[in-house]
């Protein structure tokens, strides 16, 4: 029995101690939370100003500034590039047209814009091959006129019995403002939409005989050598 309380009596205050240390390790935790609590709690100082904003906009204008020419040239190009690739199947469709005898001299019922003897830029529209690609009539950027080109008759020869070289010049329908035309061909990396003078394509073929007998193999080489003698042997 004195054996027990013995133990007893030294047990009683290591309970204490233990209780009391308990306590001040679950404190901590307390104090640690109350802490982290108010560093949240408080303003920080974040954020763009009005002059960073400023200096960023300002930054971003001349940086669209120094892009923009860039741009419209690049857009200007990509339309002149199509204009001319349309204009190239406007020129083949006249050098069609003149092969099948679609186009003939001196026809009322033909359409106007047979090659004529003379090489020299046109000083107006008239007379020239008109394609209206809007419906519109040939007087929009969208609308072509073609100047066929033949080499000089002689004689009374027709050329549609004997066949002839072909060069055709394909001009923009707005470029009739008053201004001289020119031969000059331009090109796609002119600058920009190109001068509206200037033939947007300059083509070159041969023009079998349309009527008559004589074989376009024949035509060809009567005109090559000189001498039709020769070309029948």
């Amino acid at each position: 029995m004195n054996k027990l309380l013995k133990d007893n009596s030294y047990s009683q205050p290591l309970l204490f101690k233990g209780a009391k240390t308990e306590t001040g390790f679950s404190s901590q935790p307390t104090e640690s939370k109350s802490g982290s609590c108010a560093q949240k709690l408080k303003p920080q100082d974040s954020g763009y100003t009005i002059i960073e904003s400023l200096v960023a906009m300002i930054v971003v204008s001349v940086l669209m500034i120094a892009i923009a020419p860039v741009m419209a040239y690049s857009v200007a190009t990509r339309v002149q590039a199509r204009r001319i690739e349309l204009a190239a199947m406007a020129g083949r469709a006249y050098i069609d047209a003149l092969r099948v005898g679609a186009i003939r001299p001196n026809d009322a019922t033909s359409p106007v814009g047979f090659p004529t003897d003379t090489a020299a830029a046109p000083t107006s529209p008239s007379g020239l091959y008109c394609v209206d690609t809007d419906g519109g009539g040939c007087a929009s950027s969208k609308d072509f006129y073609i100047q066929g080109v033949r080499p000089p008759n002689t004689g009374t020869t027709i050329p549609t019995d004997t066949g002839y070289n072909l060069i055709v010049r394909v001009y923009r329908a707005d470029g009739f403002t008053g201004k001289p035309m020119t031969t000059k061909q331009q090109s796609v990396a002119n600058s920009g939409l190109g001068n509206p003078q200037a033939p947007l394509v300059v083509m070159q073929s041969e023009i079998p005989p349309t009527t008559g007998e004589a074989s376009s193999y024949g035509s060809l080489c009567t005109r090559l050598q000189g001498d039709s003698q020769k070309c029948t042997n």
